[in-house]
């Protein structure tokens, strides 16, 4: 259609191999008479989400809706910014609908008569209140941080839309095939060209000085840089660097100079709004940070990571936010600061040093932890499983699922039925 053919030639860059691949997947599904049900997955930066804008102009060049669910108002302003850079030159209205946006109403309204062919929101969207002209297509963020309850809602509220989930959460392939037993899987395993590996260091207190004088000298060159700690206020029970602290610590020690910013999740979504803009238009040189910017914050122009308490945050939360750097053509730092107190923080900081690949990665936290925490946050029906280890049993698992399909198609072809 139109819009799409208008896509295709508004990018001003070639897509990665794995990208056009998984484009020409989505499309495929979207012109099948079956609905899709497909996982987009792939590394942090790799271009997932202009994949999925290609599905979105195809659908509305069917005269359809499309919604974008993600997990936090901060990621929901990102996507929305973000969409509306490749959408709107092609006249695609495109929305935003969280639990803090000024016009919820009349975001509802426009959507109910169709005048918003895009929207983007939290779970928001799942709301009753949320009514579509026509749904055709169903795009969910980091979709393991919704309940399956959420996500079934949402699709109803079409017919039988298309539905794509994307993931940025390294989940090794063989298990990816057992947890989304539905689902199409489309990988992106390449990032695009000129982007350098990002270095991972780990700085024992003695360094600390030296690595604060590298982020100012990376500051004078333009470069910006991201300083996250684990907590928000200070915890009688974990003798841990707390971001309120650290933040009135260093904006008034060593990096004084420099225009620095504090971040958290218990910010209003404006205030959140208008410290990302800044520090996205470059007025905010470093941003102080809760793991709230572990996902979907896109600037390339920053170069320098440094986490606090490193041992602290899982593997996959840890390699999440490295990804917030290297986005652009210039190297990337990532710091991994203070000394882990267990085995498995040990582990956790040499694997990073180790590796910036995200599946191995993922098998190493799937070591370290056991698949029942596969997400961090424990998703009931992976790891419920009695007997059955997910990591010891894939191929396994594998065969059953293949027999189970063979069944129900052996079934269907003889006309009987699935009772």
């Amino acid at each position: 259609g139109d819009k799409l053919k208008a896509l295709r030639e508004s990018v001003p860059f070639e897509l990665t191999g794995g990208q056009k691949s998984a484009v020409d997947d989505l499309l495929g599904d979207m012109a099948s008479a079956l609905p899709m049900r497909r996982l987009l997955q792939g590394d942090v930066g790799c271009g997932k989400t202009l994949v999925a804008c290609f599905a979105m102009a195809a659908a509305v060049d069917g005269g359809y809706q499309v919604a974008v669910m993600v997990p936090t108002e901060v990621l929901a302003e990102q996507h929305h910014r973000t969409l509306r850079e490749y959408l709107e030159p092609l006249r695609i209205a495109v929305g935003l609908l969280t639990g803090g946006s000024d016009d919820t109403a009349g975001v509802r309204d426009a959507l109910a008569r169709g005048d918003i062919h895009v929207v983007v929101g939290t779970h928001a969207l799942v709301q009753e209140s949320t009514q579509f002209h026509k749904l055709g297509l169903v795009v969910i963020d980091e979709q393991h941080r919704f309940g399956v309850m959420q996500r079934e809602t949402l699709t109803r509220k079409g017919e039988m839309p298309d539905v794509v989930q994307m993931t940025a959460t390294p989940i090794p392939r063989t298990l990816a095939i057992t947890v989304y037993g539905g689902c199409d899987l489309s990988l992106i395993d390449e990032l695009p060209p000129g982007r350098l590996p990002i270095k991972t260091s780990y700085v024992t207190p003695a360094k600390i000085a030296g690595m604060y004088d590298y982020l100012c000298e990376e500051a004078e060159k333009g470069h910006q840089a991201f300083v996250v700690c684990p907590l928000v206020e200070e915890s009688e029970t974990r003798d841990v660097k707390n971001v309120t602290d650290h933040f009135e610590e260093l904006a008034h020690g060593p990096l004084a100079s420099l225009t620095t910013a504090l971040l958290h999740g218990r910010m209003k979504s404006e205030e959140k709004e208008e410290i990302l803009n800044a520090f996205s238009n470059g007025d905010i040189q470093v941003l102080f940070s809760t793991s709230v910017i572990e996902v979907g914050i896109d600037c390339p122009n920053a170069t320098t990571m440094i986490i606090e308490d490193a041992s602290n945050f899982g593997l996959i939360q840890l390699h999440q936010l490295r990804g917030r750097v290297g986005r652009g053509e210039a190297p990337s730092h990532c710091f991994l600061v203070r000394k882990p107190k267990t085995k498995e923080g040990k582990r956790r900081i040499e694997v990073m040093c180790e590796t910036n690949d995200g599946f191995i990665i993922a098998e190493e936290d799937l070591k370290l932890r056991g698949p029942g925490e596969l997400y961090g946050v424990r998703q009931s029906g992976v790891s419920d499983l009695r007997v059955a280890d997910l990591i010891r049993d894939v191929r396994l698992l594998e065969q059953a699922r293949k027999d189970a399909l063979a069944v129900f198609h052996q079934r269907d072809a003889e006309g009987l039925g699935l009772d």
